[in-house]
């Protein structure tokens, strides 16, 4: 018989992924933890302790271990229920305990004392089918940007294999590729090494360019991330980030993953050691080696060569010595353009993504306030 555990209860659904298996003997003989579709589960403890879901997709009645079980009952819609007790209010109750206390371990004690709006059974169903139709919205959403990184990097893989070609403006062929260093076509600049009593949080300062600081392909900006400069920095003028500047955490955990953006409108930062610049030189487009930078092959490449005991990082002389598939400037343009003009697509997509979310959030908090 299915057995769920925590890690099947996942934020506001149900995973048949990675079920275990009981005899129907054990089954039988606990029939406190039964469970059937229509249930809602509460997570009682481990990393998604509160998490929330109401069973279904199950093809039999299962077992359970390490979860709340509400019983589906005629009065409640599991889905309503569901809904409530993933929202700010129904998470509060769940994390503070009812009483005020952080709880390592939540149990029903504490589960029957949540209080939640309730209205008829009809309402509830209407409440529940419409932000059902919100997160199937969400799921579409989700699948139509795992469909374009999809076709992205199976495009990056014909194109740098050279299976597709572009051609030139006037229909004629291009000529044959080279292979190049990153280090030949680039100008490669690193960090400069501020000591940490030279960092500060007034942001009357320089702002300084951490390999915190930068994300899976974007620029993260916070309080507790952004640190400052406030000394005299015209001995420093290398080190500040240009637009149009490839930026490259050089360690980190993330490190080869996508841990790269080319700069737009966050120049003017200093840029602090074990975080490099990769600049455009004559004959080459930064955005074509962009996406050579945060291909599956750089990230091979990493791999191989980076060093692994304590935080992962890889050197200078590695960066320089990438070597990737060099056609002429025009050639990289075109494929530059076409591979970005899919990432355009993709950003647009986790933006409605994001919105949605956030809507359902505000529908939620609107809801159970």
């Amino acid at each position: 018989m299915p057995f769920v555990r925590t890690q099947n209860v996942r934020d506001g659904y149900f995973s048949v992924e990675n079920l275990e298996y009981v005899t129907r003997d054990f089954h039988k003989k606990n029939k406190k933890s039964q469970i059937f579709n229509g249930d809602v589960l509460i997570a009682r403890v481990g990393a998604n302790m509160g998490m929330v879901c109401a069973v279904e997709n199950l093809d039999t009645e299962a077992n359970c271990a390490n979860v709340i079980i509400i019983k589906n009952n005629a009065q409640l819609n599991s889905q309503y229920l569901s809904l409530f007790l993933n929202s700010e209010n129904g998470q509060k109750q769940i994390h503070s305990g009812g009483a005020g206390g952080a709880q390592a371990v939540f149990n029903t004690t504490l589960a029957k004392e949540i209080s939640f709006p309730y209205f008829p059974l009809e309402e509830q169903t209407k409440i529940a089918s419409f932000l059902s139709a919100v997160d199937e919205k969400i799921s579409q959403l989700t699948q139509k940007h795992e469909l374009l990184s999809q076709y992205k990097q199976g495009m990056m893989q014909k194109l740098f294999s050279q299976q597709i070609r572009f051609k030139a403006d006037d229909g004629s062929e291009f000529g044959e590729w080279g292979k190049a260093k990153v280090g030949n076509i680039t100008e490669t600049i690193f960090g400069y090494p501020f000591d940490s009593k030279e960092m500060v949080e007034d942001n009357n300062g320089i702002p300084l360019m951490r390999g915190i600081n930068i994300g899976e392909c974007h620029i993260r900006h916070s309080f507790e991330l952004d640190r400052f400069f406030l000394k005299d920095t015209s001995k420093l003028e290398k080190y500040f980030v240009r637009v149009n500047d490839i930026v490259l955490s050089m360690d980190g955990s993330k490190v080869g993953r996508n841990s790269a953006f080319v700069t737009e409108k966050d120049a003017g930062s200093l840029l602090v050691q074990r975080v490099c610049i990769l600049r455009e030189k004559e004959n080459t487009n930064i955005q074509y080696v962009y996406q050579w930078i945060i291909s599956k092959e750089f990230h091979r490449y990493v791999d191989q060569v980076k060093t692994s005991s304590g935080i992962p990082h890889i050197s200078g002389k590695q960066i320089q010595d990438y070597e990737i598939s060099y056609p002429c400037l025009e050639e990289q343009t075109k494929i530059a353009n076409f591979l970005s003009a899919i990432d355009q697509k993709i950003e647009v997509v986790t933006q409605q993504i994001e919105q949605a979310k956030t809507w359902k959030k505000g529908l939620l908090q609107q809801m159970f306030v």
